[in-house]
């Protein structure tokens, strides 16, 4: 028998003690492989959650209610008492005599023979304002630029109330011109810039209503 026959025999039996390694190896492994892909059993599960912390709740308590406040008590306000009040009597004041000049302007008025109230009462009571005529002390007269353009004229007759001091203090129309651009604007410059020589009572100078013309007229 040749050498080769004696290598073929000698390979197609396997050592024992080989088989028996390989064996125990693979029946080591796959003892691994089942206990590692075992299923969890129940008490495992019960131990993982006893060894997780358990979430305290705490509940917060609602605020107080607090008490309405009391009512508040609203009370009438006291009025004071009305007191009447008594206007002393005055005595009347008969109107001064006037004399027109030739100019047209008004002289100063003549002072009549009629007795003011004198005493506490002359200090305290204002009379009322007489009628009269009085004279200018500054008269100052400017056309109104649209008046002006349109070529209007006339004549306004103002009812004047004139203080103490020869100032006005109520213009109103009495009589227009026809024309309300010249009456507004003789109204407003009497009442700024006029002045007159107030009217006199024994000596005295006193309030008095006069009835005073504004002409508006073109020249040339």
């Amino acid at each position: 028998m040749s050498s080769a026959n004696l290598a073929l025999t000698h390979r197609a039996h396997p050592e024992p003690a080989r088989i028996a390694a390989l064996s125990a190896a693979i029946a080591l492994n796959l003892a691994v492989i089942m206990i590692a892909t075992r299923p969890v059993s129940p008490p495992h599960f019960a131990l993982i959650r006893q060894l997780e912390p358990a979430a305290h709740i705490r509940f917060i308590p609602p605020p107080p209610v607090l008490a309405p406040p009391p009512p508040v008590e609203l009370k009438p306000l006291l009025q004071p008492p009305v007191v009447p009040q008594v206007l002393p009597r005055t005595t009347p004041i008969d109107a001064p005599v006037v004399v027109s000049n030739p100019e047209g302007r008004i002289a100063a008025p003549v002072s009549p023979t009629t007795a003011a109230p004198t005493g506490v009462a002359a200090a305290t009571v204002i009379p009322a304002p007489v009628e009269a005529s009085l004279a200018y002390l500054a008269d100052p007269l400017q056309y109104p630029i649209q008046a002006l353009r349109q070529r209007m004229h006339g004549t306004v007759l103002l009812r004047v109330l004139v203080d103490e001091t020869g100032k006005p203090l109520e213009v109103s129309v009495a009589r227009g011109s026809g024309h309300t651009v010249l009456d507004r604007s003789a109204r407003e410059q009497v009442l700024s810039s006029w002045r007159f020589k107030p009217a006199m009572v024994n000596g005295r100078a006193v309030r008095a209503w006069a009835t005073v013309p504004v002409t508006f007229a073109m020249r040339g």
